[in-house]
């Protein structure tokens, strides 16, 4: 579930990121691409950290509390708009 989080919450990420970075912004298709992979990567890598609980010792429903869920937002967003302006700059640097 938490894997779902951080691709939905990359997707937004990248596509926030093209909307604020016009001159990395590559289309919808693309930005979502983008952030998916890297809310994806983006998640992944803040849990391998052991990142702590943003929320503190929040109970826990079905195996997730709220910290985990606000850390894989964060990192998923995080992820999806450095991912984004990475693509943006290399496409740029190739039209060139």
């Amino acid at each position: 579930m938490e894997l779902i989080i951080g691709l939905i919450s990359g997707a937004v990420g990248g596509n926030v990121a093209g909307g604020l970075l016009k001159n990395l912004n590559q289309g919808t298709l693309i930005n979502s691409i983008s952030g998916i992979v890297g809310g994806g990567l983006g998640g992944t890598i803040l849990g391998m950290l052991g990142a702590p609980d943003v929320a503190g010792a929040a109970g826990a429903v079905g195996g997730l509390d709220i910290g985990s869920i606000i850390g894989q937002i964060a990192g998923g967003g995080v992820g999806g708009g450095v991912v984004l302006a990475l693509v943006g700059v290399v496409r740029n640097m190739m039209n060139k």
